[in-house]
Order: structure tokens, then sequence, then C-alpha cells
């Protein structure tokens, strides 16, 4: 499986380095949120990683739910906890960080996840700039720049079949509902097999400390972000 570089396994429990963890969301993902540079005060695994090591090992099934429950810090011990269609990722202290409900028929082609899960965690590391500034910007509200926090809270995937060739992920639409200080975001993708509409997904995020939009500090965040992928592209 593509991911073996990115996880450390000894008998039933894996972890993540740092090293690990930042090179699959540059690499992978193509996400460069400085929260994943190895070296962050702040890091943290990313999501997307946890969720797709869980799938190389349990596979796909036409219907998942997935929930972020917390956030995993660099060579924390996991292991697997599996009660009927729930597979739970823990540590050793039972803390759970993520929880994956499976039903319907399996399918557990090695090629076909692995080319879904680039694929989804690719259209994910999309999410800022190209989709939350200009929802950000609709609302006049924004991540604060001196502490910018994107939470990834659910995401689902719903098949109607599974085709001989992977789907492709396509945004269906986007929105951004305002609680005082906090954000929730919900993107809806189709997937397609050609223009065959083969299955839905959803993906809810939560922006925290939002401060008055600002369009200068915007387009730095954003120009600080596109100057860090360009760099970081090139150098990998």
């Amino acid at each position: 499986m593509f991911l073996s570089p990115f996880v450390q396994q000894s008998g039933n429990e894996f972890s993540f380095t740092a090293a690990q963890a930042s090179r699959f969301a540059k690499q992978i993902a193509m996400d460069f949120n400085p929260i994943h540079d190895e070296d962050s005060k702040r890091f943290c695994v990313p999501g997307d990683l946890l969720f797709a090591y869980l799938l190389s090992q349990y596979g796909l099934t036409e219907g998942l739910s997935c929930r972020f429950d917390g956030m995993v810090s660099a060579n924390v011990p996991l292991h697997f906890v599996t009660e009927q269609d729930t597979v739970r990722i823990v540590d050793q202290n039972g803390k759970i960080y993520l929880s994956l409900q499976q039903t319907g028929e399996r399918h557990g082609e090695c090629q076909f996840i692995e080319q879904l899960v680039k694929d989804y965690v690719r259209f994910s590391g999309m999410n800022f700039p190209h989709i939350l500034q200009p929802l950000m910007k609709q609302h006049q509200l924004m991540i604060n720049p001196q502490r910018p926090l994107v939470i990834y809270q659910s995401m689902t995937l719903e098949f109607i079949r599974f085709s001989e060739h992977c789907p492709t992920l396509h945004l269906s639409s986007s929105e951004l509902t305002i609680e005082g200080k906090r954000g929730n975001v919900l993107l809806q993708f189709e997937l397609r097999d050609g223009q065959e509409v083969i299955g839905k997904g959803e993906k809810r995020m939560i922006l925290s400390n939002l401060v008055p939009y600002d369009e200068e500090q915007m387009q730095s965040m954003v120009d600080f972000y596109n100057e860090r992928k360009n760099t970081l592209s090139n150098a990998a």
C-alpha cells in the first residue's frame, strides 16, 4: 500500500512521526498548513492520513461516516478498536481520535481504494484558499491570522454503485454558517465515473476564533500559503 512510507507499525500498534505526517501532507494531500510542519509547536498528524490509513486496513464500503474526535501528536502509539460496524482509532489510554462507521457492500480492491484516497485527500487539501476564502469573504468574517485554526469534524461517502474505474471527486456545493465566533463549513461533492454520478459525499469543518474580514490580511495569508506551496513543492 502506498501509505507504508508514512506510518510506523509495531505489532497491533501504529504511529506517525512528525516527518512522515508532514511528508504525507505536502506530497500526497498537497496540504501546506503550517500545523503539519514537523517543527511546528502546534504540530498534529493530518486527519486525512488517519482516515486513509484506516481505509487501507479495513477496506471501502457502500456507505461510510467518519468523525474526527481529536488531534494526534507525533509518535503517539495507536490501535484499532472494532465494535459491530464501527472502527475507532484510539491511544493506549483509550482516547478516541477517529471513528468510522461502515455499512453495505464492501469493496476491497487495493488500487481502487488507493486512487480514491489520493483523490479525496488532494480534494481536501484544496480547502484553503480555493473554497474557504470565498466563503469567508461572503460572510465578511475570517480565521484569525495570528492563530488560524480549521478543524475537521466529519465526512461521509455514499456509493450508489462501485465501478471498474475509480471515481473522480467534484465539488457540488459549499456553505458557511456562523455561530458567534465559530463557523461551520459544509462541503458537498459528487463521485463520478466519467459523466455518471455513482455516489456522493460531504465534509464538515469548524472555523474557530473568527474575526472581521480584512482583505489585506486575507491576501497576505493567501500569498503566504501559496509561497509555501511553491517552495515546498519544488523542494519535494
